[in-house]
């Protein structure tokens, strides 16, 4: 009698044992499930702009104002006239041009400085780098007029160097940069002044390749920043000829009539750019992101 009990307790705590990983199971199953759906919502916020710019693009203009995404008449003709138009061209080759000076540049700049911040002793760094990152709280807005003091000092006006001087060094740059050459280890740096190395020859040829993954995020950062700017581009160029993408692209509407399938279909053209930055450093970006999560 006692053995039937206890193989009845031993049945009842096995059910429960069953019954309480069934309900976890369950639980988990659930908040996966709520996970994912609002992963999916996400997504479709994110991509619900895209969509409805691309389908914008495919439209005449009297149906530019209706919000269907999929357009009655869809066709290529806009795409046609941004592309033939010779304007839009030059925006292109100029937004090209600018944003990769400012990007090889900033990369240059940005890890020298970071690299010395980082691997040098000298009084005054760490007020150095202090300086540097407090550049990060003052907007955009409030340099404007610096900026075009300066450039119209220096002759800078309606130029390539007056948009790109700006962002030839960037104070984001030189911190995520010092950030990632704390992760490279001293004895490497020494056995290279060991083997007759100068330090410009060891940051290029040690410490560089190893902070790879950095690189390649701050280079897309940079780029996608210097392809999309506008109120810098809009404010120093007076003369078609130099304007950037975005700034030529409003140009194609004015107070009387504003042709947003055209803007649309720039604004799509111009995108290519920018997905193929990100195609070519997206395993880069994530081993950079990756890095910086376990460093952190």
């Amino acid at each position: 009698m006692a053995t039937l009990d206890t193989g009845a307790t031993e049945i009842r705590a096995s059910s429960a044992t069953l019954l309480e990983g069934a309900r976890a199971k369950q639980k988990r199953s659930t908040a996966q499930l709520a996970r994912w759906i609002l992963l999916f919502l996400g997504g479709v916020l994110m991509v619900m702009p895209i969509a409805y710019m691309i389908s914008t693009s495919l439209k005449w203009p009297f149906e530019v104002y209706n919000v269907s995404l999929i357009p009655e008449e869809p066709h290529l003709e806009n795409y046609a006239y941004v592309l033939e138009d010779g304007r839009f061209y030059n925006w292109f080759v100029n937004s090209l041009v600018i944003a990769t000076i400012t990007t090889i540049s900033s990369l240059f700049f940005d890890s020298l400085i970071g690299y010395t911040l980082c691997k040098f002793r000298f009084r005054g760094r760490y007020l150095v780098f202090i300086a540097i990152l407090s550049t990060l709280m003052i907007p955009t807005e409030m340099l404007v007029i610096p900026w075009y003091l300066m450039s119209q000092s220096f002759g800078w006006l309606d130029s390539y160097w007056g948009i790109m001087f700006p962002g030839l060094m960037t104070a984001f740059g030189v911190f995520l940069m010092k950030q990632f050459f704390e992760t490279v280890p001293d004895d490497f740096l020494e056995a290279a002044r060991i083997d007759g190395l100068n330090e410009f020859q060891i940051w290029w040829t040690v410490a560089m390749p190893m902070v790879r993954p950095a690189l390649a995020a701050l280079a897309s950062f940079i780029f996608l920043g210097n392809w999309t700017a506008f109120l810098w581009p809009l404010i120093v160029t007076t003369s078609s000829e130099l304007y950037t993408l975005p700034v030529g692209l409003s140009s194609f509407g004015d107070e009387a009539d504003v042709q947003w399938e055209l803007i649309m279909t720039g604004a799509a053209i111009s995108t290519i750019p920018t997905l193929v930055v990100f195609l070519i450093f997206q395993r880069f970006i994530i081993r950079g992101v990756v890095m910086a999560g376990l460093k952190g």
